[in-house]
């Protein structure tokens, strides 16, 4: 989807990508075959273009923020934040962030969570994407989009590595 939207369809860098991606059948239970992106960390070369991807399709888009999901997401919005000059808000597991927090709670494939943000991190009218490392539900960055409206951010898209069943690279929503 991503690709052929962004005119990166046949791009050798998606295949790469892709290829640097350890699949892990039954885990963490039996029935999820888990995408593990330590692997793509690995290459630098694979890492550097799943971020300059990012960094090429954000740059122009005047976005003041960038939403991580923990714990992979603090990987690639990061360093998409430092890429295109914007701040980084890290979305974190409940009681990992000290002082005021939104929290919003969501169903995953295998079980429940929540989420939690600083009060205060994102002002009213702020541009904002959310970065993760795959999306299979979408629970995950309904609940990252949730709490970034409750604090008035105009959330202008979500972007995540790998979508799942068909595992695709570079997926992106809204």
């Amino acid at each position: 989807m991503f690709a052929e939207e962004n005119g990166l369809k046949g791009d050798p860098r998606l295949q790469h990508i892709s290829q640097s991606i350890r699949v892990i059948p039954h885990f963490p239970k039996n029935g999820i075959m888990f995408q593990d992106i330590t692997t793509l960390l690995l290459d630098h070369k694979a890492f550097k273009d799943t971020v300059d991807i990012f960094v090429d399709r954000y740059r122009d888009m005047h976005i003041s923020v960038v939403a991580g999901i923990e714990a992979r997401g603090f990987v690639f919005g990061s360093a998409v934040a430092l890429g295109i000059g914007a701040k980084f808000v890290p979305l974190r597991k409940p009681r990992k962030l000290p002082g005021e927090v939104f929290f919003e709670k969501y169903s995953l494939e295998y079980g429940t969570d929540c989420l939690e943000m600083h009060v205060g991190a994102v002002q009213p009218g702020e541009r904002a994407i959310v970065i993760d490392d795959l999306v299979a539900t979408g629970g995950t960055l309904s609940a990252g989009i949730k709490l970034l409206e409750r604090a008035k951010a105009e959330v202008v898209e979500c972007a995540c590595v790998i979508g799942v069943p068909e595992v695709k690279v570079m997926t992106q929503l809204l």
